[in-house]
Formats: C-alpha cells, sequence, structure tokens
C-alpha cells in the first residue's frame, strides 16, 4: 500500500512481524470469522465469552468484535429504542448493560437486519470497551479506539493511526 499521508500529517505505521495495520483493511469493510477468545468484563461478571465472533475490518479502524447472542449473558442487555445507521451493515438496534447499580447507556448494540454482506453477524452483539470494566482478546487487554464514536478493540497487533481521535472525522 505504501506510505499514507493524512490530513494532518500522520502517517501509516508500518505493521511489524504478526501485527496488522489498520489501513490495509478494506473499504467496503470485511466480515471475518475468529476463534480468537473474546471476553467482555463489567461490574465484576464477564457478560460475554466466546471463540465465535466476527471481527468486522473496516480501513482506518481497529477491529470491532461482534459476539453471538448465545454467547452473552442477556439477562443484563435491556434494548432501548436508539438506533443509528451504516452504509455497510444497515440499521443497528442498542442495549443498555443494567450491571448491579450500574447502568450503561447504548453500551452495546447490534444488526436485527443487516445487509446481505454483513448476514454473518445478524443479531451478534458489539460492546463498546471503553464503557466496560475490561475487554479481552486471548487474555489481552484491549484499548479501546479513541473518540469512543466506532467501539473499535486495540491489541498489540493492530497498528494505525486510527480514526476516532480529533481532526480524524474527514479520513
Amino acid at each position: 500500500m505504501g506510505l499514507v499521508k493524512f490530513m494532518f500529517g500522520s502517517r501509516r505505521i508500518q505493521p511489524e512481524p504478526g501485527q496488522e495495520s489498520v489501513w490495509d483493511y478494506p473499504r467496503p469493510p470485511a466480515l471475518e470469522a475468529t476463534t480468537k477468545l473474546v471476553q467482555v468484563e463489567c461490574g465484576g461478571v464477564m457478560i460475554a465469552e466466546t471463540r465465535r465472533a466476527q471481527r468486522v475490518l473496516e480501513t482506518s479502524h481497529p477491529p470491532v468484535y461482534y459476539i453471538p447472542p448465545e454467547d452473552v449473558r442477556l439477562e443484563f442487555c435491556q434494548p432501548i429504542a436508539r438506533t443509528s445507521f451504516c452504509e455497510w451493515k444497515g440499521m443497528a438496534a442498542y442495549y443498555n448493560l443494567a450491571v448491579g447499580d450500574r447502568l450503561l447507556e447504548a453500551a452495546a448494540w447490534y444488526y436485527p437486519e443487516p445487509t446481505p454482506q454483513f448476514e454473518g453477524i445478524r443479531g451478534y452483539i458489539a460492546f463498546y470497551p471503553s464503557r466496560m470494566d475490561a475487554c479481552y482478546v486471548n487474555g489481552e487487554r484491549v484499548q479501546s479506539q479513541p473518540g469512543d464514536f466506532y467501539g473499535g478493540w486495540i491489541t498489540q497487533d493492530i497498528v494505525g493511526p486510527f480514526k476516532g481521535d480529533p481532526g480524524t472525522w474527514g479520513w
């Protein structure tokens, strides 16, 4: 792909062996199954745990992990009226997360009727890592994507720069 220069002067980080650059991810995004152990923890409770997640990979974004509903403790998920629209995946619906005395508003989302390309995530649930106590991929605690709009999961094997920081909206 070569060196990519962005509007504010940042440059693509060259991945080391075993790493992925988000600048090598496609647009429109790709959907990829993973057998990595994906875990979501909140309020001292393991809300989700799976080796059957799907990753959405989109240029400039760290992966978003979608977890099958069978591997999520749905008793903590409260459907809400909020929706949003993705040009690639379709209309998203949201959950509040209620764990103990904590209520995390719009902390997770899913696509009840995704576009045909993303049929593989129908009903699968994604969590904002910034709103959880911790999220893990294969035991590694993830860092949330900057800006908290997209909900990407950053691990040591993913390099950017990442969309989400101030000044990156137009990427």
